[in-house]
């Protein structure tokens, strides 16, 4: 037997499924996000988990009638108390007064139109991030594929591809890898591979020889 055979009766021998909410058998307290979603207006990638037994209720002020959604990619990594804060939790700010009469019973005021509302658009999260524990994610922010989010970080602005953030406000620390490799990362884009191809790549994936990954990334990409 190699080192990644495994036996037949082995829960590694098992073709990761991202219908299953349960990827760790036994443990409630992490789930895949995808198979739980109820809300049209999320969207989240397959094997991106949570460390939690819910998903949705991380996802705050997110009213159906402001048409914002939240988009996360594959593979993303979300720890406990994570927050991605919604376009809901905006008040009008053109006006004399922020409060919003038009959300509590007894007042007489119909809904702001939404060109009088600070709306910041779509979250975007990409693939392969990395969210670190009690971060805050405040709308319209994009993040990219390979980010790492410091934990209690609050993120109130685009995140580029593979840097790494941390503070309130969130700012960069460094780029996770030179300019070329990342540029490599984007390219193959290993989160949209087959399982099976995954599989293959997670030697390479996991390893610290960033040398090795990027003459296989050039080797694959010719």
């Amino acid at each position: 037997m190699t080192g990644t055979d495994q036996p037949a009766d082995s829960p590694r021998a098992a073709k990761p499924d991202p219908n299953a909410i349960h990827p760790i058998p036994g443990y409630e307290n992490e789930i895949y996000a995808a198979p739980t979603l109820t809300r049209a207006n999320i969207k989240v990638g397959d094997f991106t988990y949570i460390a939690d037994s819910d998903f949705e209720s991380h996802v705050t002020h997110h009213y159906e009638w402001l048409g914002d959604r939240l988009v996360i990619g594959k593979f993303c990594q979300i720890a406990a108390g994570v927050e991605f804060v919604m376009n809901g939790a905006n008040h009008q700010m053109n006006a004399a007064t922020t409060f919003p009469f038009h959300t509590l019973e007894g007042w007489l005021m119909d809904p702001p139109a939404l060109a009088d509302l600070p709306l910041k658009g779509d979250t975007v999260i990409g693939n392969d991030v990395w969210i670190g524990q009690n971060a805050a994610i405040l709308p319209g922010v994009r993040i990219g594929d390979g980010a790492i989010i410091g934990a209690n970080a609050v993120v109130g602005s685009d995140i580029a591809p593979y840097t790494i953030v941390a503070g309130n406000p969130a700012r960069p620390l460094r780029k996770r890898f030179d300019a070329e490799l990342v540029a490599l990362l984007l390219e193959f884009a290993w989160w949209n591979r087959p399982v099976d191809e995954i599989q293959e790549l997670i030697p390479i994936l996991t390893s610290p020889d960033l040398e090795a990954l990027r003459r296989e990334l050039k080797a694959r990409l010719r």
